[in-house]
């Protein structure tokens, strides 16, 4: 299966093979069981300030930056942007909210995973649609001796946000990889698109309660139930590769 998948892949980007040097992880729903609490803190904010914006949308909008998220919503319900400032400070609730909760967990199979990449010499990096310092600051902690701050991409980095594939650019260029290098662990369509549109083989993870169809039509090369699940397979995966 897995074979066919990048067989498919390269043949899509008329690629002799996966030379794989890196793994770029995006951050919520991966590598932290934070989308709950992203989905009811946007909820939560949005609703307070007149938008209609449920939870579940917010596993839709993952990975896009705040920004992106409100002007979006506001464009489709009031027809116009909000300004920078008004932006700044429905931010800046959301994100007092989502600190309010309890500390997210890291996800399951996470760590495993990340030591199986350790294990074969690649880099791992983080592509993350995020700003949330409080789980940035985090991966030292969970996840020690794995992540260089100068191989990061965050929502302070890009003027473009998933589904622009900017993020994911923006660490191969960071890392000097090419697209044929690496491969992308995501859990959101968005993150699934950015990974595809800059031409690199993507891993989907459905840790949420999306259908898996929705990460399938986005343009997943191969999709796991779980990172779990990853851990699991990463051995065939990683030959298949090979």
């Amino acid at each position: 299966m897995y074979q066919q998948a990048i067989q498919r892949y390269l043949q899509k980007h008329s690629y002799n093979k996966i030379d794989l040097k890196a793994v770029l992880f995006d951050m919520d729903g991966v590598l932290f069981n934070s989308m709950p609490y992203h989905a009811k803190a946007w909820h939560q904010v949005m609703t307070d300030y007149g938008f209609d914006f449920s939870e579940a949308e917010a596993y839709l909008h993952e990975g896009r930056t705040g920004a992106g998220t409100i002007n979006l919503v506001s464009q489709r319900q009031f027809g116009k942007s909000v300004s920078a400032e008004e932006v700044e400070g429905i931010y800046a609730v959301k994100s007092k909210i989502f600190n309010s909760y309890p500390e997210a967990k890291a996800m399951e199979g996470a760590a495993e995973v990340l030591a199986k990449v350790k294990k074969e010499n690649l880099t791992p990096m983080i592509v993350t649609g995020s700003g949330q310092t409080s789980l940035l600051s985090r991966l030292e902690q969970n996840f020690p001796h794995t992540f260089k701050k100068e191989l990061m991409v965050t929502a302070f980095d890009v003027k473009h946000g998933k589904p622009h594939p900017e993020p994911y650019l923006m660490a191969l260029k960071k890392g000097n990889f090419q697209a044929s290098e690496a491969i992308v662990v995501e859990n959101a369509p968005l993150g699934v698109e950015a990974a595809v549109a800059a031409g690199v083989f993507t891993i989907a993870v459905n840790t949420g309660p999306l259908e898996d169809h929705i990460l399938l039509d986005a343009g997943a090369d191969v999709l796991f139930s779980s990172m779990e699940e990853l851990a699991k397979n990463w051995e065939a995966l990683y030959r298949a590769f090979s």
